[in-house]
């Protein structure tokens, strides 16, 4: 059995709520399965709210017949996952465990702000991808998009794009000032993005409070709750 996770965006039956058949997500539960593979359904955008009774009952069908163990969502807002809860929980179904969320050191509003509060409310927890920004913070892209990066790639336009605006440079700049920290951490400028999302010292016994402080006066982006802004 393998675990099942929503997410949100890609999957244009989902904009009708009568495509959604259950035949259909236990063909693709058992294909998962078959090549051990998540897979990753999306919700809707706009009209999401007028189908998530169907998702929570579909998921709870497909969870109750054994063809996965769980599921959560992906890319939903905190909103769309509170409405998925309260419905599971109004008609003794089953809610997402979680949420796999985008996070690195250019994207934390949602990670470190929202879902704290969901897992607070609800024990939503978080699964996070691209750690390094789809490849923006491997260090590759200081001087522009070489020839063999994923960047100069013809399906990869949007992500040359993102390098080479105005916020690509500024990032690039930034990951700069990041490479000392690095450098005296002995590790790469990659391996310490991936460690602060991790916030883990065990991880890298040198990623103390005061080298994150480091970073995040560099970054200046850090995220304020609600909580912080009253305190």
């Amino acid at each position: 059995m393998e675990d099942l996770r929503i997410e949100k965006g890609a999957l244009e039956e989902l904009q009708d709520a009568e495509k959604l058949r259950l035949p259909k997500l236990k063909d693709i539960c058992e294909g998962a399965a078959d090549r051990k593979e998540n897979y990753f359904l999306k919700s809707g955008s706009s009209s999401y709210s007028a189908v998530a009774g169907k998702i929570v009952r579909a998921m709870t069908h497909v969870i109750n017949q054994g063809m996965a163990m769980y599921w959560g969502t992906s890319r939903w807002s905190a909103m769309e996952i509170m409405e998925a809860y309260s419905v599971a929980r109004q008609f003794n179904m089953i809610p997402p465990v979680c949420e796999q969320a985008e996070y690195h050191l250019f994207q934390r509003e949602k990670v470190e702000v929202q879902l704290p509060e969901l897992y607070h409310k609800i024990g939503v927890g978080a699964m996070t991808w691209s750690p390094l920004a789809c490849g923006i913070i491997s260090g590759k892209y200081g001087n522009g998009v070489p020839e063999s990066s994923r960047a100069s790639l013809k399906c990869y336009q949007w992500l040359k794009e993102r390098i080479v605006s105005e916020e690509g440079r500024k990032q690039q700049n930034k990951l700069k000032d990041l490479s000392p920290i690095a450098e005296r951490l002995g590790c790469t400028l990659p391996q310490l993005a991936v460690a602060w999302c991790l916030r883990n010292e065990g991880v890298l016994p040198k990623m103390t409070s005061h080298v994150v402080n480091e970073i995040d006066n560099i970054l200046r982006n850090k995220p304020y709750s609600k909580k912080d802004y009253r305190s």
